[in-house]
């Protein structure tokens, strides 16, 4: 069927590459983030540090932060109120996309508002410095925004090298009035990790459906690195309105829908490829 103009509920702007990699059986990657990263040392019970990767959401560190301290399951998302952490006005005490990623060491005075305050206190030294800052206002917005675009481009980009482009993607379709359409977001409000967004999914009443809401999420999606946060506030100079990854390592980049469907068709081609035959 031929048609004008994109459909919304067909356009799949979004493929982490990270995720494609499950297809293929290559590596579980929605398996492992769960896992918390803890440096051990040997006798010893309780873990010397705690690493959190790029890319983890608020509830990944606090069930990190539960397990590494040895406290019960909800007791560090429990603290948030009493750990009176510097949060921008804009985050309105949430402190997902202040989480910075990073290896934080523990001892035996460590407790879970200690350690929140310290991610916390790491990301306003990293995100709050004059260039971040000056970054932010020449793309005319502000510093709370640029975690936010931060945030998606560190949950959408398969490759570091991929991070300026997809930023610009962002930026390209908040100038001109489009939808983010990022399948990043809609598994953030589902808390889930997936390839698979169907029509369903896309017509989801919730604020962090950027199918259906204009503009940014209301917060970030997520924890970005340092790397993240330079893409967003220095993107990759292109006319880019989609992307794709059709395969690891292949991340596809176009302003032309028609183009970008021809690349969806052969992603899900390699996809139904790679997967186990019954």
């Amino acid at each position: 069927m031929q048609m004008n103009t994109p459909p919304r509920s067909t356009i799949r702007l979004t493929r982490r590459g990270r995720a494609a990699l499950i297809a293929t059986g290559a590596v579980v990657a929605a398996t492992a983030v769960a896992v918390p990263l803890l440096i051990m040392e040997d006798g010893d019970a309780r873990p010397k540090s705690l690493v959190i990767p790029e890319g983890w959401r608020a509830g990944q560190v606090y069930e990190a932060v539960d397990k590494a301290l040895r406290v019960p399951a909800g007791t560090t998302k429990k603290s948030l109120s009493k750990a009176n952490l510097k949060l921008p006005g804009d985050a309105e005490g949430n402190p997902e996309g202040y989480l910075f990623p990073a290896t934080y060491p523990l001892d035996a005075k460590t407790s879970p508002e200690s350690l929140l305050s310290f991610m916390v206190t790491t990301a306003n030294k990293k995100f709050n410095g004059g260039q971040v800052t000056a970054g932010a206002q020449r793309n005319a917005m502000n510093v709370y925004q640029a975690v936010t675009i931060a945030s998606i481009v560190q949950a959408e980009a398969a490759t570091k090298a991929d991070m300026g482009k997809v930023a610009r993607v962002v930026f390209n379709r908040l100038e001109r009035g489009m939808p983010l359409q990022m399948d990043s977001t809609i598994n953030y409000a589902l808390n889930r990790s997936t390839l698979d967004t169907s029509a369903k999914d896309t017509r989801l009443d919730n604020p962090y459906n950027s199918y259906q809401r204009m503009g940014l999420p209301p917060t970030p999606i997520a924890n970005p690195g340092e790397e993240a946060m330079r893409a967003a506030i220095n993107p990759t100079p292109g006319d880019w309105l989609y992307f794709v990854t059709v395969k690891p390592g292949d991340t596809r980049f176009t302003a032309s829908y028609e183009e970008h469907q021809k690349n969806v068709a052969e992603f899900n081609r390699n996809r139904k490829s790679a997967s186990p035959s019954h």
